[in-house]
């Protein structure tokens, strides 16, 4: 006999607003499912986020990363593949990915690219009304009843061709939805989004061709990519649907996940859409995990290129991993936006594109990413004219022969360390942050979109020199002194240029705690998560 839902909905509380379009989302059928989910899960996940402790304390005491030994027969067996390209993923050659604000959905939809990647991740900001009016864009735009007027300006769904594959990404496991309780404890923001996304749509995607897709980011272990695939089949069985119908490509964008691209996708396999290489977070992660270590000290962002020593690399083995395994290898972000009153300089930033593009196509990548419309023609002459078949998955790249010892060579990366690398720093991480702490996760800044995976790079360069007591190439040593002089220096002009109501100061308090060497905390976005959180009076579920 099934459940009572009002007895799973006893201490299941919902602390954000609602209304009538809120419970078009979060009705009481959906908010059953979620409670499931938790209390499936949860315990698992934060024993998880318990393991990359444990993780991180060895890599402190100096030890390095390597393959594991108790998978070594996964990755040299040749008996297992992931499942077939699913129905509109067989052609991913150029996706578009942003936030799920209304007017963003519209045009990414009627952008010239195969997939738009829905984002509840790192271009957003987790507020309450962004989390759940971004899952009532979705819910709209499956069904093709998302367009609207702003002022003047409509926006409409184009009807001249079929509109590209939707996938979302939901928020990484170490994120909470403390809009949403159960048993006491805030939901798993990563349950959260999945949980609401696939329950509205899941059935609905699949009668209109295609499926419940997801990216999945942050991962740092195949046992994460585990507790994923076992949320996809509960989710399936729930609701009667066939297993495997759901895909999620992952982002490899942790260093630990670089040493286990065969096991995440051997956990995931009759779910798996592939891997991507998710450049900014990659670097982020390996600073992070070996910030401890001298010998992992990184020059200037602007060094610190895909055709690095240790990025190459990884993108080489992310490469042969999937194509092996018969999988998507998705390329990287391209954030740059036109410049629109500065030709020459707009040529050169598209010349930086093309090229990049051109480097991902040749490497063997099966498509790629853009952050703005303007970018899908320049991705898709690259991709089109150098990858005429629907993915280059038959390029097996057995050449390859990626050691430990490549995904960990950041000393051959070529760069010195400057002020000025140091001042572009701040004012990457203060811009995000600012933005962020407005509610806004996509923040424009010297013509690049950046969104949490730069600002984290930012951040942690800075702590890692200052911890290092590293000598700039003017001689000058970056120390705590140095550090915070520098953030004052850069808040105060950030501020002076901004409308009045601006939050560089408060953006600045936050930062001046994460560039001195001391603490650390694990992601910007939870150390700033309670400054937009508004969290109301509980309004118990089984009332919905």
């Amino acid at each position: 006999m099934a459940a009572n839902p009002d007895d799973i909905l006893q201490n299941v509380n919902i602390l954000g607003p609602l209304n009538d379009q809120t419970r078009k989302v979060l009705s009481k059928e959906a908010t059953v499912f979620l409670a499931l989910l938790h209390r499936s899960f949860n315990a698992r996940r934060k024993a998880l986020l318990e393991r990359r402790k444990v993780r991180q304390a060895e890599l402190d005491k100096g030890n390095l990363l390597d393959f594991l030994p108790e998978t070594k027969h996964i990755r040299e067996s040749d008996s297992w593949k992931g499942a077939p390209p699913a129905p509109g993923m067989i052609d991913r050659r150029v996706e578009i990915t942003g936030p799920t604000d209304r007017k963003m959905v519209v045009n990414a939809l009627n952008s010239n690219v195969w997939t738009y990647m829905a984002d509840f991740e790192d271009s957003s900001a987790p507020t309450w009304d962004n989390m759940i009016n971004g899952q009532l864009n979705l819910y709209d735009a499956i069904r093709k009843q998302v367009d609207f007027k702003q002022g003047e300006k409509e926006y409409k769904l184009r009807t001249d061709r079929v509109l590209p594959t939707l996938i979302a990404r939901a928020r990484g496991w170490h994120l909470e939805e403390k809009h949403f309780t159960v048993d006491g404890e805030p939901m798993s923001g990563s349950l959260f989004d999945f949980g609401l996304y696939f329950f509205n749509n899941a059935e609905e995607l699949v009668k209109r061709g295609t499926g419940p897709y997801f990216y999945l980011p942050k991962m740092e272990s195949h046992l994460e990519a585990r507790l994923w695939n076992d949320a996809f089949n509960l989710a399936q069985d729930y609701i009667g649907m066939r297993r495997g119908t759901i895909r999620g490509t992952v982002l490899i964008e942790t260093i630990p996940a670089a040493f286990e691209m065969d096991e995440i996708i051997y956990e995931l396999r009759d779910h798996s859409s592939g891997l991507n290489c998710g450049r900014w977070d990659y670097i982020f992660s390996v600073i992070k995990r070996f910030r401890n270590n001298p010998d992992f000290v990184l020059p200037d962002r602007s060094a610190v290129t895909m055709t690095s020593h240790f990025m190459n690399s990884y993108v080489q083995l992310l490469i042969k991993t999937c194509h092996r395994r018969g999988v998507h290898a998705m390329g990287g972000m391209a954030a740059q936006i036109p410049i629109k009153n500065d030709k020459e300089a707009n040529d050169k930033a598209m010349a930086n594109v093309y090229a990049d593009k051109l480097r991902e196509v040749k490497a063997g990548h099966d498509g790629t990413w853009v952050a703005h419309p303007a970018l899908a023609s320049i991705a898709s002459e690259v991709f089109n004219k150098h990858m005429p078949t629907p993915n280059q998955m038959f390029i097996r790249r057995e050449e390859v022969n990626i050691t430990a010892k490549d995904l960990l060579n950041t000393k051959a990366t070529e760069g010195t360390i400057t002020e000025e690398g140091i001042r572009k720093n701040l004012n990457i991480g203060l811009g995000y942050m600012e933005g962020w702490l407005r509610g806004v996760g996509c923040v424009p800044i010297n013509y690049l979109m950046e969104d949490a995976a730069t600002a984290e790079v930012s951040r942690s360069q800075l702590w890692q020199w200052c911890k290092h007591g590293v000598k700039t190439s003017e001689d000058k040593t970056v120390d705590k002194a140095y550090a915070q002089k520098l953030l004052q220096e850069q808040a105060d002009e950030l501020e002076s240029k901004a409308p009045k109501g601006n939050k560089y100061q408060l953006a600045a308090k936050y930062f001046s705690t994460q560039v001195t060497g001391e603490d650390y905390a694990e992601f910007l976005t939870s150390l700033l998560y309670d400054e937009i959180t508004a969290v109301g009076k509980p309004s118990p579920a089984s009332k919905l």
